[in-house]
């Protein structure tokens, strides 16, 4: 099985660092290089395996072998098609159907988007275990990013918190909007008595969620919606307490004889590359179900 690896040939500028300072300024956490060292990876040096308390000199070759990750025995692979967008070493992007769970659930232990996962990995015989990036509920259709290792995970996250990982996305919502624009700033928490409906509450989390009416129809709208939060069913949370639930969403009062799921998809994701340091950016179309409404 192929570990993941990183590699730098070292520029005068940082000649004469010790590689621990060196990894450092690579984000390289301190458990990062614990696991390295006792559990089966290495640091070499043009080729020697060294410690980081080596030097370093223009013209080295610095190679950073991480260990293999092992996978959860709870979460089995499965042979499932997946709707791959964009793949190198570092991260996928897949277009996550409706109706497929991201992980496994009581409600539902196998067929989600990490099974998927998992058994891809084994059929291209990688060491790694599941890392997903922007999570999506079940009934969600749209954009994904995973990261193949724990350390892409941690860099992905980071961009997450200062906000150079977006995501956009595209909604039915009931009713006329008085408005064409807005921001939602409404703090959000899970109400007492469900362990899976969230809510407008004082109490809660900031959640802050823009949206755009792209088009308004006779009963509904199709809106953009752009978050500067993440928390569990924010835009269906939000559009709800707006007096816009979404199409299809019955747990927050959406109508669903026209489609049978929130009807929510994740059209845009734009990150920084976190090794290559380039923006990328990913589009894809509304899945059929919603197509069929407009």
């Amino acid at each position: 099985m192929s570990k993941y690896t990183l590699e730098w040939k070292i520029q005068r500028a940082d000649e004469g660092k010790l590689i621990r300072g060196f990894l450092k300024e690579q984000e390289i956490s301190k458990t990062a290089l614990t696991d390295i060292k006792f559990s089966g990876g290495s640091i070499k040096l043009n080729g020697e395996e060294v410690t980081v308390r080596k030097p370093l000199s223009e013209g080295d070759l610095l190679l950073v072998e991480f260990p293999p990750e092992s996978i959860s025995e709870s979460m089995e692979g499965e042979n499932i098609p997946l709707h791959i967008l964009y793949e190198d070493d570092y991260v996928l992007v897949v277009n996550k159907p409706a109706g497929m769970s991201t992980i496994p659930s009581r409600e539902h232990p196998s067929g989600s988007l990490a099974n998927a996962i998992i058994g891809y990995y084994k059929k291209i015989e990688l060491a790694t275990t599941v890392h997903i990036v922007t999570r999506l509920d079940r009934d969600t259709s749209g954009l994904v990013l995973i990261a193949k290792h724990r350390h892409i995970h941690h860099l992905m996250s980071k961009q997450q918190k200062e906000g150079t990982l977006k995501r956009n996305y595209e909604a039915f919502a009931e009713g006329i909007f008085s408005e064409t624009k807005g921001t939602i700033e409404k703090p959000i928490g899970r109400k007492s008595d469900s362990i899976i409906e969230r809510e407008v509450q004082d109490g809660g989390q900031y959640a802050c969620t823009h949206f755009e009416v792209l088009k308004q129809y006779s009963t509904f709208a199709h809106v953009k919606l752009q978050l500067e939060t993440g928390r569990t069913h924010q835009i269906r949370v939000h559009l709800s307490h707006i007096g816009h639930p979404l199409l299809g969403d019955d747990l927050y009062g959406g109508e669903t004889s026209r489609i049978k799921r929130q009807a929510l998809h994740c059209a845009k994701l734009t990150f920084i590359h976190p090794i290559e340091k380039n923006e990328l950016r990913f589009a894809c179309d509304l899945a059929d179900d919603m197509k069929e409404l407009l």
